[in-house]
């Protein structure tokens, strides 16, 4: 199937809002298809390039499609960064660059959806000296041989902004349409297979029933709810629950199969090599089995803050001085997985059962637990779990099945509600897809004497309708326009909310927000109202107490 015909189909998506015209629509071009053409849309269709777990990445940035796109369509930096401002999408800038090209190719390659997809592999296998230049080498003869339609949908495909709609399911929806199969059944087979080419392929063949979770293709994982206290959750359920510490590390699924071992993080990316000796100790038990948990960074028994553990994760050779200064115990709360069996089925009780005969040592450890049942014990527990240095508990149904990729109320997360913090925003930047045109980023500040020092950035807690408003005020309070964003007088006061606070060299404050979200526009603050520094650094410090 040709490439050309997918651009086609993602632009008649993209221009209906009718969920069910793009459900009808995409379930016609599948139909079509033949099983690697399939198993490929579909993942480009779901916002992804490679399959999910396979540690493949394209590493394309902004200005690199950017550079190419000058080169082949000879348009101005300036001519290039105006249609940037006015979509806020670098597929219709590169569908305007190429409609725009002076020089037609003399000849021109079909382009078809498993040879794009070739040199997509191609481009994340480029590794070493040159890498970058052959890695543009790459992307610039796919671009040469585009339309500009074809262009606009392979730019978004590299940068992961197909943006046409395709939301809540709608990918799943189609291919049971597509096959004339049981949405239900798509569903579930996704859950537990966690791979949508592949579901499709399956859906094809009306095999959806021989689904399994394949270790080393990872699955998305339970998720909990959140509630703020004690008495709440006891009443809410009136039973035993099974009571965990809520760790402030990354959750992890832990793959050992035999002597290779695979470790993937909440976003489903392959975060191996950053713990060696994780992995090290999986090859030293005796199980095959797949693992829900968390990596937590511990010395002398107390958890390091967060950050120490980013640094971790930000490196791809950890050294033994590395893993001395920032050492780390994998955390498990949770198996799925076991000697060539899905446990996904069993209730919990049973799965902490498996779990306890693994008999886990070394770097890996089961996470304690004790049974509750009131909301003095509750309390009692959460208050131990601060006092460690962790951030709350997790109470979990202990009659409740393993739900991939579910939020719900058969676990549910008790933190400590942080203050929030008042800070003035100081940059605002141009959003993308449908916040194109809008300043809808808006990065802030707190005060320090007479200085003002970022701890973060926002994009999320407003409205469309304040979006519009903010936009409109931070343009008449502006002082710098670097193009993409916009430096603003220091006038507007955010309340903001956040999950905690960690040290960052990424701004001049050293320290940065987790998780910050738009709580209130204050209106009825001033620059001179907003928060300091030093309660920033005295949030910090309670939490490493």
């Amino acid at each position: 199937m040709t490439f050309r015909e997918f651009a086609e189909l993602c632009d008649r998506i993209g221009s209906t809002s009718s969920k069910n015209e793009k459900i009808s629509l995409l379930a016609e071009y599948l139909r079509k298809l033949d099983h690697e053409s399939l198993k490929i849309a579909c993942m480009f269709l779901s916002g992804h390039i490679f399959p999910k777990g396979s540690g493949l990445d394209l590493n394309v940035g902004y200005s690199t499609i950017w550079d190419i796109l000058i080169e082949i369509s000879s348009l101005k930096p300036d001519d290039l960064r105006k249609i940037y401002i006015k979509y806020g999408d670098l597929g219709k800038l590169a569908e305007e660059a190429i409609a725009k090209r002076q020089v037609e190719p003399l000849l021109r390659t079909e382009l078809t959806i498993p040879y794009v997809y070739r040199q997509f592999n191609k481009i994340a296998n480029v590794m070493g000296q040159g890498s970058s230049e052959e890695k543009r080498k790459i992307v610039t003869g796919l671009l040469v041989n585009c339309s500009p339609m074809e262009a606009k949908y392979l730019v978004k495909i590299l940068v992961n902004e197909l943006r046409i709609g395709l939301v809540g399911g709608l990918v799943e929806l189609a291919i049971a349409q597509a096959f004339n199969r049981s949405i239900n059944d798509v569903r579930e087979a996704f859950l537990v297979g966690g791979d949508i080419g592949y579901i499709a392929t399956l859906a094809k063949d009306d095999k959806l029933s021989s689904a399994v979770i394949q270790p080393f293709t990872p699955i998305n994982f339970m998720l909990a709810d959140v509630m703020f206290t004690s008495k709440e959750i006891a009443e809410y359920y009136s039973k035993m629950l099974i009571s965990e510490y809520k760790y402030d590390g990354i959750r992890a699924q832990l793959h050992r199969i035999g002597n290779k071992v695979k470790i993937f993080s909440r976003r489903l990316e392959d975060i191996t090599l950053p713990f060696p000796e994780i992995t090290s100790a999986a090859v030293n038990q005796r199980d095959d089995f797949i693992l829900d948990g968390e990596i937590v960074p511990f010395r002398d028994s107390k958890p390091l803050p967060f950050n120490e553990l980013q640094r971790r994760l930000r490196r791809k050779n950890v050294d033994q001085s590395i893993m001395n200064e920032i050492p780390v115990t994998y955390v498990a709360y949770d198996i799925l997985y076991l000697n060539g069996s899905s446990t996904l089925k069993h209730t919990l009780t049973k799965r902490k059962e498996l779990l306890e005969s693994l008999m886990l040592k070394e770097t890996i450890a089961n996470a304690p637990f004790l049974t509750l049942d009131s909301e003095e014990k509750i309390a009692k527990m959460f208050a131990e779990s601060r006092s460690l240095g962790h951030e709350g508990l997790v109470l979990k149904d202990p009659d409740s099945t393993y739900q991939p990729g579910k939020r719900g109320r058969y676990w549910v997360k008790l933190k400590q509600e942080l203050d929030t913090i008042d800070a003035v925003i100081v940059i605002a930047e141009y959003g993308h897809g449908k916040r194109a045109g809008v300043l809808s980023d808006y990065t802030f500040a707190v005060r320090d004497n007479d200085e003002l020092k970022i701890i973060g950035k926002a994009y999320s807690g407003l409205t469309d309708e304040e979006i519009d408003q903010m936009t409109r005020k931070l343009k008449s309070i502006m002082t710098g326009d670097e193009g993409y964003r916009i430096v603003v007088k220091p006038e507007i006061v955010l309340e903001i909310a956040f999950d905690s606070i960690q040290k960052s060299d990424r701004h001049d404050s050293g320290y940065a927000l987790r998780f910050p979200r738009i709580k209130h526009i204050r209106d009825d603050k001033s620059v001179d109202d907003i928060d300091t520094l030093d309660k920033v650094k005295s949030i910090y410090e309670r939490r490493i107490v």
